[in-house]
């Protein structure tokens, strides 16, 4: 800090060479990835010209390689077509809350656009300023969360059919492709996320000049925009997926008794579409909302501090220092997987997935005590609330992100414990199959809700230590230092859907059993990193929730003596709050539930009507199966997110902030548990039906294997928990994040205007 000047330099161009290196690495990963050829699609059509999916006994290499190609394109055609649909809706909806949030914001002082000076004599930025460049970071930050999931959606299905032709090669080649496409979305997103908020930051600055707290008061719609859009990836894809996926198993594997992935199944392409739209785009969505509002939660409480006081501008960037300081580790992280020591045979895949984990926080944790001391003070104040004057030291700021950066490494280790057939759990849950699907869902449940204990307590140390050293911005830089790995958790979340796309293909090519178990093993892995990523992704949500939380709490003008959960304001604000993820999750579990049913009805009738579709000499109507998944899915994923985004405007105008602050901590505490229990339970059940049907060891060999009545009961334990995993669990997380951030972001109008609510004046 001796040299101010030369500081603020680093943290100007250093941040954006941070954001550039990781969005190169990964199209370097893409080069690589692109250089295994795929021959070209459409040398296989039925005479209506559309793509002939049934495989034949013999082909050679030329034709699987073909079959392979049109494959990869009409599972492309499909999550693009889905995409698409989805972002027309969500344009009309941004258009509409766009003014909302311009009309709402403006009118705090009546629409006034003069500029005023505080008690300190800085200008600070009229409330029309504040509501158009927060309705501009809103937008911004949508519409990079759209391009966000897009990217991640494109690059996994051009890898799919990849992986599974790399697969004839053996385990390390198949391993490769699947991570390093994994990995492409990974490094792009992270590098675009923080390229964009910190363009974003630039520009907004040169508005507000002196005015921090006006400046990333304004910046949080950037926030906002990246959830609003993420709840509806994660509920419509969630939807789209699950009734391609219950549809395709109920009918298939339990009623007819055929493979998974076998094209004689009409709803398996919408399947595999599924995986895209849902894990793929809701995903990188979910994630990028994260990293945008813990940013922004930072931002707010630094801009009150000193920091924000005496323009330390290199201290004020301190969050983003950290995020691509995190980036840079990722990229070294990445390279042991890809290059110096990859996944060679089936029981080395998982463990090199964990390595990526633990790697890469033992690299984050001395690059994060270097920026902690580097870019701020040895000492600053104005962080707490109720003692403005109580010193934070900078080395305090480092044990708050290295508590959020080992503790998502925790949650992660204990989520594989808890949802990976390595370990006895989720092999108590297979064996529990033998009598049948009753025991095996108790199993399953009693196992969620069990891995909900050590992720809870590791999120109570992580939020103690945060506010005990620096209050809600300890908090905050937590939640990023569980997020400062964000590359490498998106990498390893994404190598699952290419993986079990890869099986698909693998599957409805005809490759032949023996590619078959090397693309099952990579899928059985990936639904352990999937679940990882949901362990990362819900308890970076708390923490980020929380930080909001307390961010809404000082904007409200909310003081501890106003909160206590006596009042019977905040109290009721409570148990409302802990409901909503119940409904919301009955919701779209029922949504999830109606569009299978339809599915279901229509993989029926087409196996009735279709005369050879059973022996593999017609051709199902893929097509009628893709349409019903997005038709139920843009219809049923509107009411949840009214749910979400309606909650917070309504209580806030009508109850007033204090009971808004009740339903955000009932939201925050339920949702959590919900979350993590709903994610695991599903995880294991998907992993004990794969531990039956793999057959590795004696004990699941005496399960019986596939077809056998053991694995019935496994498949529909896998079904239950398919919304559980893959819908309502991850969407749990956006809910709590969502409404504490659309909260804060309201915040300077409720204050205004109906700070102890509507309805309650009209009674008082």
């Amino acid at each position: 800090m001796d040299s101010p000047a030369f500081a603020d330099s680093v943290a100007t161009i250093g941040i954006p060479l941070c954001a550039v290196a990781g969005i190169l690495f990964g199209l370097f990963l893409w080069v690589r990835v692109s250089k295994i050829k795929v021959r070209g699609a459409g040398a296989l059509r039925s005479e209506n010209g559309r793509e002939y999916l049934l495989a034949e006994e013999q082909r050679g290499e030329q034709e699987i390689e073909e079959k392979a190609a049109d494959l990869q394109t009409a599972i492309q055609e499909g999550a693009q077509s889905f995409l698409f649909t989805e972002y027309k809706y969500v344009g009309i909806f941004m258009s509409i809350f766009s003014v909302f949030i311009f009309v709402l914001l403006a009118s705090e002082d009546g629409f006034q656009t003069k500029w005023k000076k505080d008690d300190q004599g800085i200008l600070r930025a009229p409330a029309v300023y504040n509501g158009a460049f927060s309705t501009i970071a809103f937008i911004v930050g949508a519409v990079t969360s759209i391009v966000s999931g897009y990217l991640g959606m494109m690059i996994a299905t051009y890898a799919n059919a990849r992986t599974a032709l790399e697969a004839r090669k053996g385990v390390a080649p198949a391993f490769m492709a699947a991570f390093r496409s994994g990995a492409v979305m990974g490094f792009i997103l992270a590098g675009n996320a923080l390229l964009v908020l910190f363009i974003l930051l630039l520009i907004f600055r040169k508005v507000y000049g002196d005015d921090w707290e006006g400046l990333y008061e304004a910046i949080t719609g950037y926030g906002l925009g990246g959830s609003s859009i993420a709840l509806f990836g994660r509920v419509g894809g969630g939807i789209y997926t699950k009734a391609a996926d219950v549809g395709a198993d109920l009918v298939g594997k339990v009623e007819k008794d055929i493979p998974e992935d076998d094209p004689r199944n009409p709803a398996v392409i919408a399947d595999n579409v599924g995986d895209n739209v849902g894990d793929i785009a809701g995903m990188g969505a979910d994630l990028f909302g994260s990293f945008a509002e813990s940013t922004c939660a930072a931002l707010v409480v630094t801009s009150v501090s000193s920091l924000g006081a005496n323009h330390l501008w290199v201290s004020m960037c301190y969050p983003l220092l950290i995020s691509g300081a995190g980036i840079l580790v990722c990229i070294l992280t990445a390279l042991i997987a890809t290059d110096l020591k990859p996944a060679k045979v089936i029981s080395e895949i998982e463990s090199t997935l964990k390595i990526q984990l633990v790697v890469s926080t033992l690299l984050m944790t001395p690059a994060a005590l270097v920026i902690s001391l580097g870019a701020l003070p040895k000492e600053f104040t104005g962080i707490f609330a109720d003692d403005p004057e109580r010193i934070v030291k900078n080395w305090h700021m480092f044990f708050c992100v290295a508590s959020g950066l080992w503790g998502g490494l925790v949650i992660g280790l204990v989520t594989e414990y808890y949802t990976s057939n390595r370990f006895t759990p989720v092999q108590d849950v297979a064996d529990a199959c033998r009598t049948g699907p009753a025991t095996d869902i108790i199993f399953g449940l009693a196992l969620g809700y069990k891995s909900a204990i050590i992720p809870c307590i590791i999120i109570a140390i992580c939020i103690y230590v945060g506010f005990s050293l620096a209050h809600m911005f300890g908090i905050a830089c937590a939640a990023l230092g569980m997020l400062s790995t964000l590359a490498t958790c998106l990498a390893i979340d994404a190598y699952g859907p290419i993986s079990d796309n890869a099986g698909g293909i693998a599957e409805m090519a005809a490759m032949g059993e023996d590619i078959r178990e090397r693309t099952d093993a990579l899928d059985a892995a990936g639904n352990t990193t999937a679940a990882i990523g949901k362990g990362f992704a819900i308890g970076s949500a708390a923490l980020v929730s929380l930080a909001l939380f307390g961010a809404y709490v000082t904007r409200a003008g909310i003081s501890i003596a106003d909160s206590s959960i006596l009042d019977p304001e905040v109290f009721a604000g409570l148990l409302v709050g802990a409901m909503l993820p119940y409904w919301f999750s009955a919701m779209t579990m029922k949504s999830v539930g109606k569009a299978a049913l339809s599915m279901v009805e229509e993989v029926r009738h087409q196996f009735n009507t279709i005369p050879g579709l059973m022996e593999g000499t017609a051709r199902p109507d893929y097509r009628r199966c893709v349409e019903i998944s997005t038709q139920a899915s843009i219809s049923e994923m509107v009411p949840p997110g009214c749910l979400v985004m309606g909650t917070p405007i309504v209580v806030g105008t009508l109850f007033g902030v204090r009971t808004l602050a009740g339903v955000l901590a009932g939201a925050l505490v339920s949702g959590v548990q919900m979350a993590v229990s709903m994610s695991n339970t599903g995880g294991a059940w998907d992993n004990a039906k794969k531990y039956v049907e793999a057959g590795a060891s004696e004990h699941a060999r005496e399960l019986g294997g596939k077809g056998s009545d053991c694995h019935k009961a496994a498949v529909i334990g896998d079904t239950v928990g398919d919304p559980l995993k893959d819908t309502s669990g991850p969407s749990l997380n956006i809910l709590i994040k969502l409404m504490a951030v659309e909260s804060l972001v309201f915040a300077p109008f409720f204050l205004a205007h109906t700070k102890d609510g509507l309805l309650f004046q009209f009674f008082k």
